[in-house]
C-alpha cells in the first residue's frame, strides 16, 4: 500500500511497481525507432508518461518486462 499527499491509501498489485518508477534507462532511440531500444516503451508512451495514471503505468510496465525490457547495461 502507499499514500499520497491526499492522505489516501491504494494499493498496487505487482510488489516491484512504484508509481513513480520511469523504465527509462537514458539509452533512448525513439527519435529513429517506434519502440525504443533502452526501455521498450513507444514514443507517445514515453511522451505521455507524466500524464498516464498508475493503472495504465503498471499495464506498460508489465508488457515490456515480458518482452525483455528495458535494458540496462552492466
Amino acid at each position: 500500500m502507499a499514500s499520497n499527499d491526499n492522505g489516501y491509501t491504494k494499493t498496487v498489485s505487482s510488489a516491484s511497481f512504484t508509481a513513480t518508477d520511469s523504465p527509462c534507462v537514458a539509452v533512448c532511440s525513439t527519435l529513429f525507432d517506434d519502440i525504443c531500444r533502452g526501455c521498450g516503451r513507444t514514443a507517445m508512451e514515453v511522451s505521455n508518461w507524466v500524464f498516464m495514471t498508475d493503472e495504465e503505468k503498471q499495464a506498460v510496465w508489465e508488457r515490456i518486462r515480458a518482452q525483455g525490457y528495458p535494458r540496462r547495461r552492466g
